[in-house]
């Protein structure tokens, strides 16, 4: 099981970006993918999580209505499309997969991270 994340950056408050997931060695659509994310001293954080099986999202509070995370099961590749994005939301991001999603939903402790990308938001 491999993930790799891609598309941080440094943007601008207000600002769009979307970050992918892209899955190997297993198929996401059976998977509870995660978005994780981690300020230097502070305890990483869930974002998102997708369970395509289970027909089910989640979105931290800090983030509902702003992200929206979706899944392209023929890539095999996850998506966190961020807008308006805000100085609070520089963090590194991870993205994460369990397979117990597939029957538990996405709220699982996940056992699978990949490596992380960089976003900063400049105020």
């Amino acid at each position: 099981v491999q993930l790799q994340a891609s598309g941080g950056g440094l943007v601008q408050t207000g600002s769009s970006l979307r970050l992918s997931c892209a899955a190997s060695g297993f198929t996401v659509r059976y998977y509870a993918i995660g978005w994780f994310r981690q300020v230097p001293g502070k305890e990483r954080e869930v974002v998102s999580c997708i369970s395509s099986s289970e027909g089910s999202t989640y979105y931290a509070e800090s983030v509902k209505g702003r992200f929206t995370i979706s899944a392209d099961n023929a890539k095999d590749t996850v998506y966190l499309q961020m807008n308006s994005l805000k100085p609070e939301d520089t963090a590194v991001y991870y993205c994460a997969a369990d397979p117990r999603g597939a029957t538990m939903g996405c709220h699982v402790t996940y056992v699978y991270f990949g490596q992380g990308t960089l976003v900063t938001v400049s105020s």
